[in-house]
């Protein structure tokens, strides 16, 4: 039994140290390895299985609001990247350049792309003619470099993978609409497939994108009580068009610039399933994302008919179209048990010989640990149902941890004693001005996480001057 309690015992205990607990689970759940490269990851096939549904998930509804793929170069010549001002000064300091092509030095440096507003830009300005070319509603999946300091898996990466849409339009309102509908596609992705649930708002200046007008954004609470965001969505307005000529004919014969928008979720969502829904026994995947939502173990498999049983089960279940796999390794069943907790599979099926006998199987639910003797008759709707319980009761856990540590603040007192003491999300009033925003990072080393559509007078005043108050705002401390 204690060879069999190896896996979970290598991790570090969420309690004791939740950094070290999330490297923990990120390596021996196999999702990532490390390279020669600082920052740049090895994304393993149980990892990249993750990555896949999430990405169908994502890919379906951005096709479904007329979203098309295509594909950009990774190179941006540095000319290029200069034309807006607010833009490159804000990704400067993460930028990869490339200055040889083998033995001779460029005439231009080439960045690696960090976003690609400017390529984008540079396609719209020659293919976008007059109104009947818009509007262009493009998304592409790619990888991105930003040469981060500080690494963690799929939270911090010098590489990683993402989308990217830009869409550009005739008026302002049709891209304004476009970037809260995107937000919306990526709440319901988060809420629905993820179980994950999120706050919906708009960043301060502060925050926002460069060279944004806006950045409307989601933010979900972690377990430890940090905030991630999670998926960000932004309008241009015309600035990108103007710094980059993207002008067409309008019906009136004038020539005017695009109005345009952009929206990219990463792979740091990986990172946020992780820690929002795992433990110290290791993963828990929603349903709807896992790779392996069933996992078959044979129990007594060397006994006549056991391991007959246990793959008319397996062809059964995915017949009825549920992602299944059948373990029918020489581990032991107590080993196979802890493993497959460890890899998160949501629910696992226990079959032996006494089962057979009584026309049954043993379910055993990941979110819960509780087991339930399942007839074999019905095992394909059960499962089924089963799955659905397990996605819904995993968002309504992680519901009821946020609303459990979310917090209000109506002074500055009160505001950091709760910051120091009670990790979470902190709600409170601001007057609008940054130099309060600044003070409330020093001081309690909180930041303005997003102001929701949903707005609540906590208070008449700003939490941090005592003037009167704007906006009620999310605060917290964040990955």
């Amino acid at each position: 039994m204690a060879k069999e309690k190896k896996l979970v015992e290598e991790i570090t205990s969420m309690d004791v140290d939740f950094a070290q607990w999330y490297t923990d689970i990120v390596l021996k759940a196999e999702l990532v390895d490390y390279t020669s490269v600082k920052g740049c990851l090895v994304i393993r096939p149980a990892g990249y299985a993750i990555w896949e549904n999430m990405k169908n998930e994502i890919d379906r509804r951005f096709k479904e609001t007329g979203i098309e793929n295509c594909y950009l170069p990774m190179f941006i010549p540095e000319s290029l990247l200069q034309k807006e001002a607010d833009h490159v000064e804000g990704f400067a300091p993460e930028v990869a350049w490339v200055t040889y092509g083998g033995m001779e030095k460029l005439d231009e440096r080439l960045c690696v792309r960090p976003t690609s507003e400017t390529l984008f830009c540079d396609y719209y300005s020659r293919v976008v003619k007059s109104y009947r070319d818009l509007p262009q509603l493009l998304n592409q999946w790619c990888s991105v470099v930003r040469w981060e300091k500080t690494t963690r898996p799929f939270l911090r990466s010098r590489e990683f993978l993402w989308q990217e849409g830009h869409t550009v339009h005739a008026t302002a309102k049709e891209a304004h609409d476009r970037t809260v509908q995107m937000l919306e596609v990526y709440a319901d992705f988060f809420e629905k497939d993820l179980a994950i649930p999120v706050i919906r708002g708009i960043k301060t200046d502060k925050e926002k994108f460069a060279g944004a007008e806006a950045t409307y954004t989601i933010e979900a609470l972690m377990h430890d009580g940090k905030a991630l965001q999670s998926g960000t969505s932004h309008y241009f307005g015309d600035g990108f068009a103007k710094a980059f000529n993207v002008t067409f004919t309008d019906k009136d014969n004038q020539i005017k610039p695009v109005f345009e928008t952009s929206f990219g979720m990463t792979t740091r969502i990986i990172g946020a399933v992780i820690m929002v829904h795992g433990d110290n026994s290791g993963l828990k995947l929603p349903p709807h994302i896992a790779p392996v939502q069933v996992n078959i173990i044979p129990v007594a498999a060397h006994k006549e008919g056991v391991l007959d049983a246990a793959n008319a089960l397996y062809d059964r279940l995915k017949a009825a179209g549920i992602r299944v796999k059948l373990d029918d390794s020489e581990k032991s069943p107590g080993f196979k048990f802890a493993e497959s907790e460890m890899r998160g599979i949501p629910l696992r099926i226990e079959i032996g010989p006494k089962d057979i006998e009584n026309n049954q199987c043993v379910f055993v639910r990941r979110d819960t640990g509780e087991k339930s003797f399942v007839s074999l008759d019905n095992v394909e709707s059960d499962a089924k149902e089963c799955l659905e319980n397990i996605q819904t009761n995993m968002y309504e856990t992680a519901l009821a941890h946020r609303d459990a540590h979310t917090y209000e603040a109506r002074t500055m007192e009160e505001f950091k004693d709760i910051a120091d003491n009670k990790p979470g999300f902190i709600k409170a009033m601001w007057c609008g001005d940054r130099a309060c925003e600044d003070k409330i990072k020093e001081v309690a080393g909180a930041t303005s996480r997003c102001m929701p559509e949903a707005q609540e007078q906590i208070s008449d005043v700003c939490v941090c001057c005592g003037k009167k108050a704007k906006k009620m705002v999310y605060w917290g401390k964040a990955y």
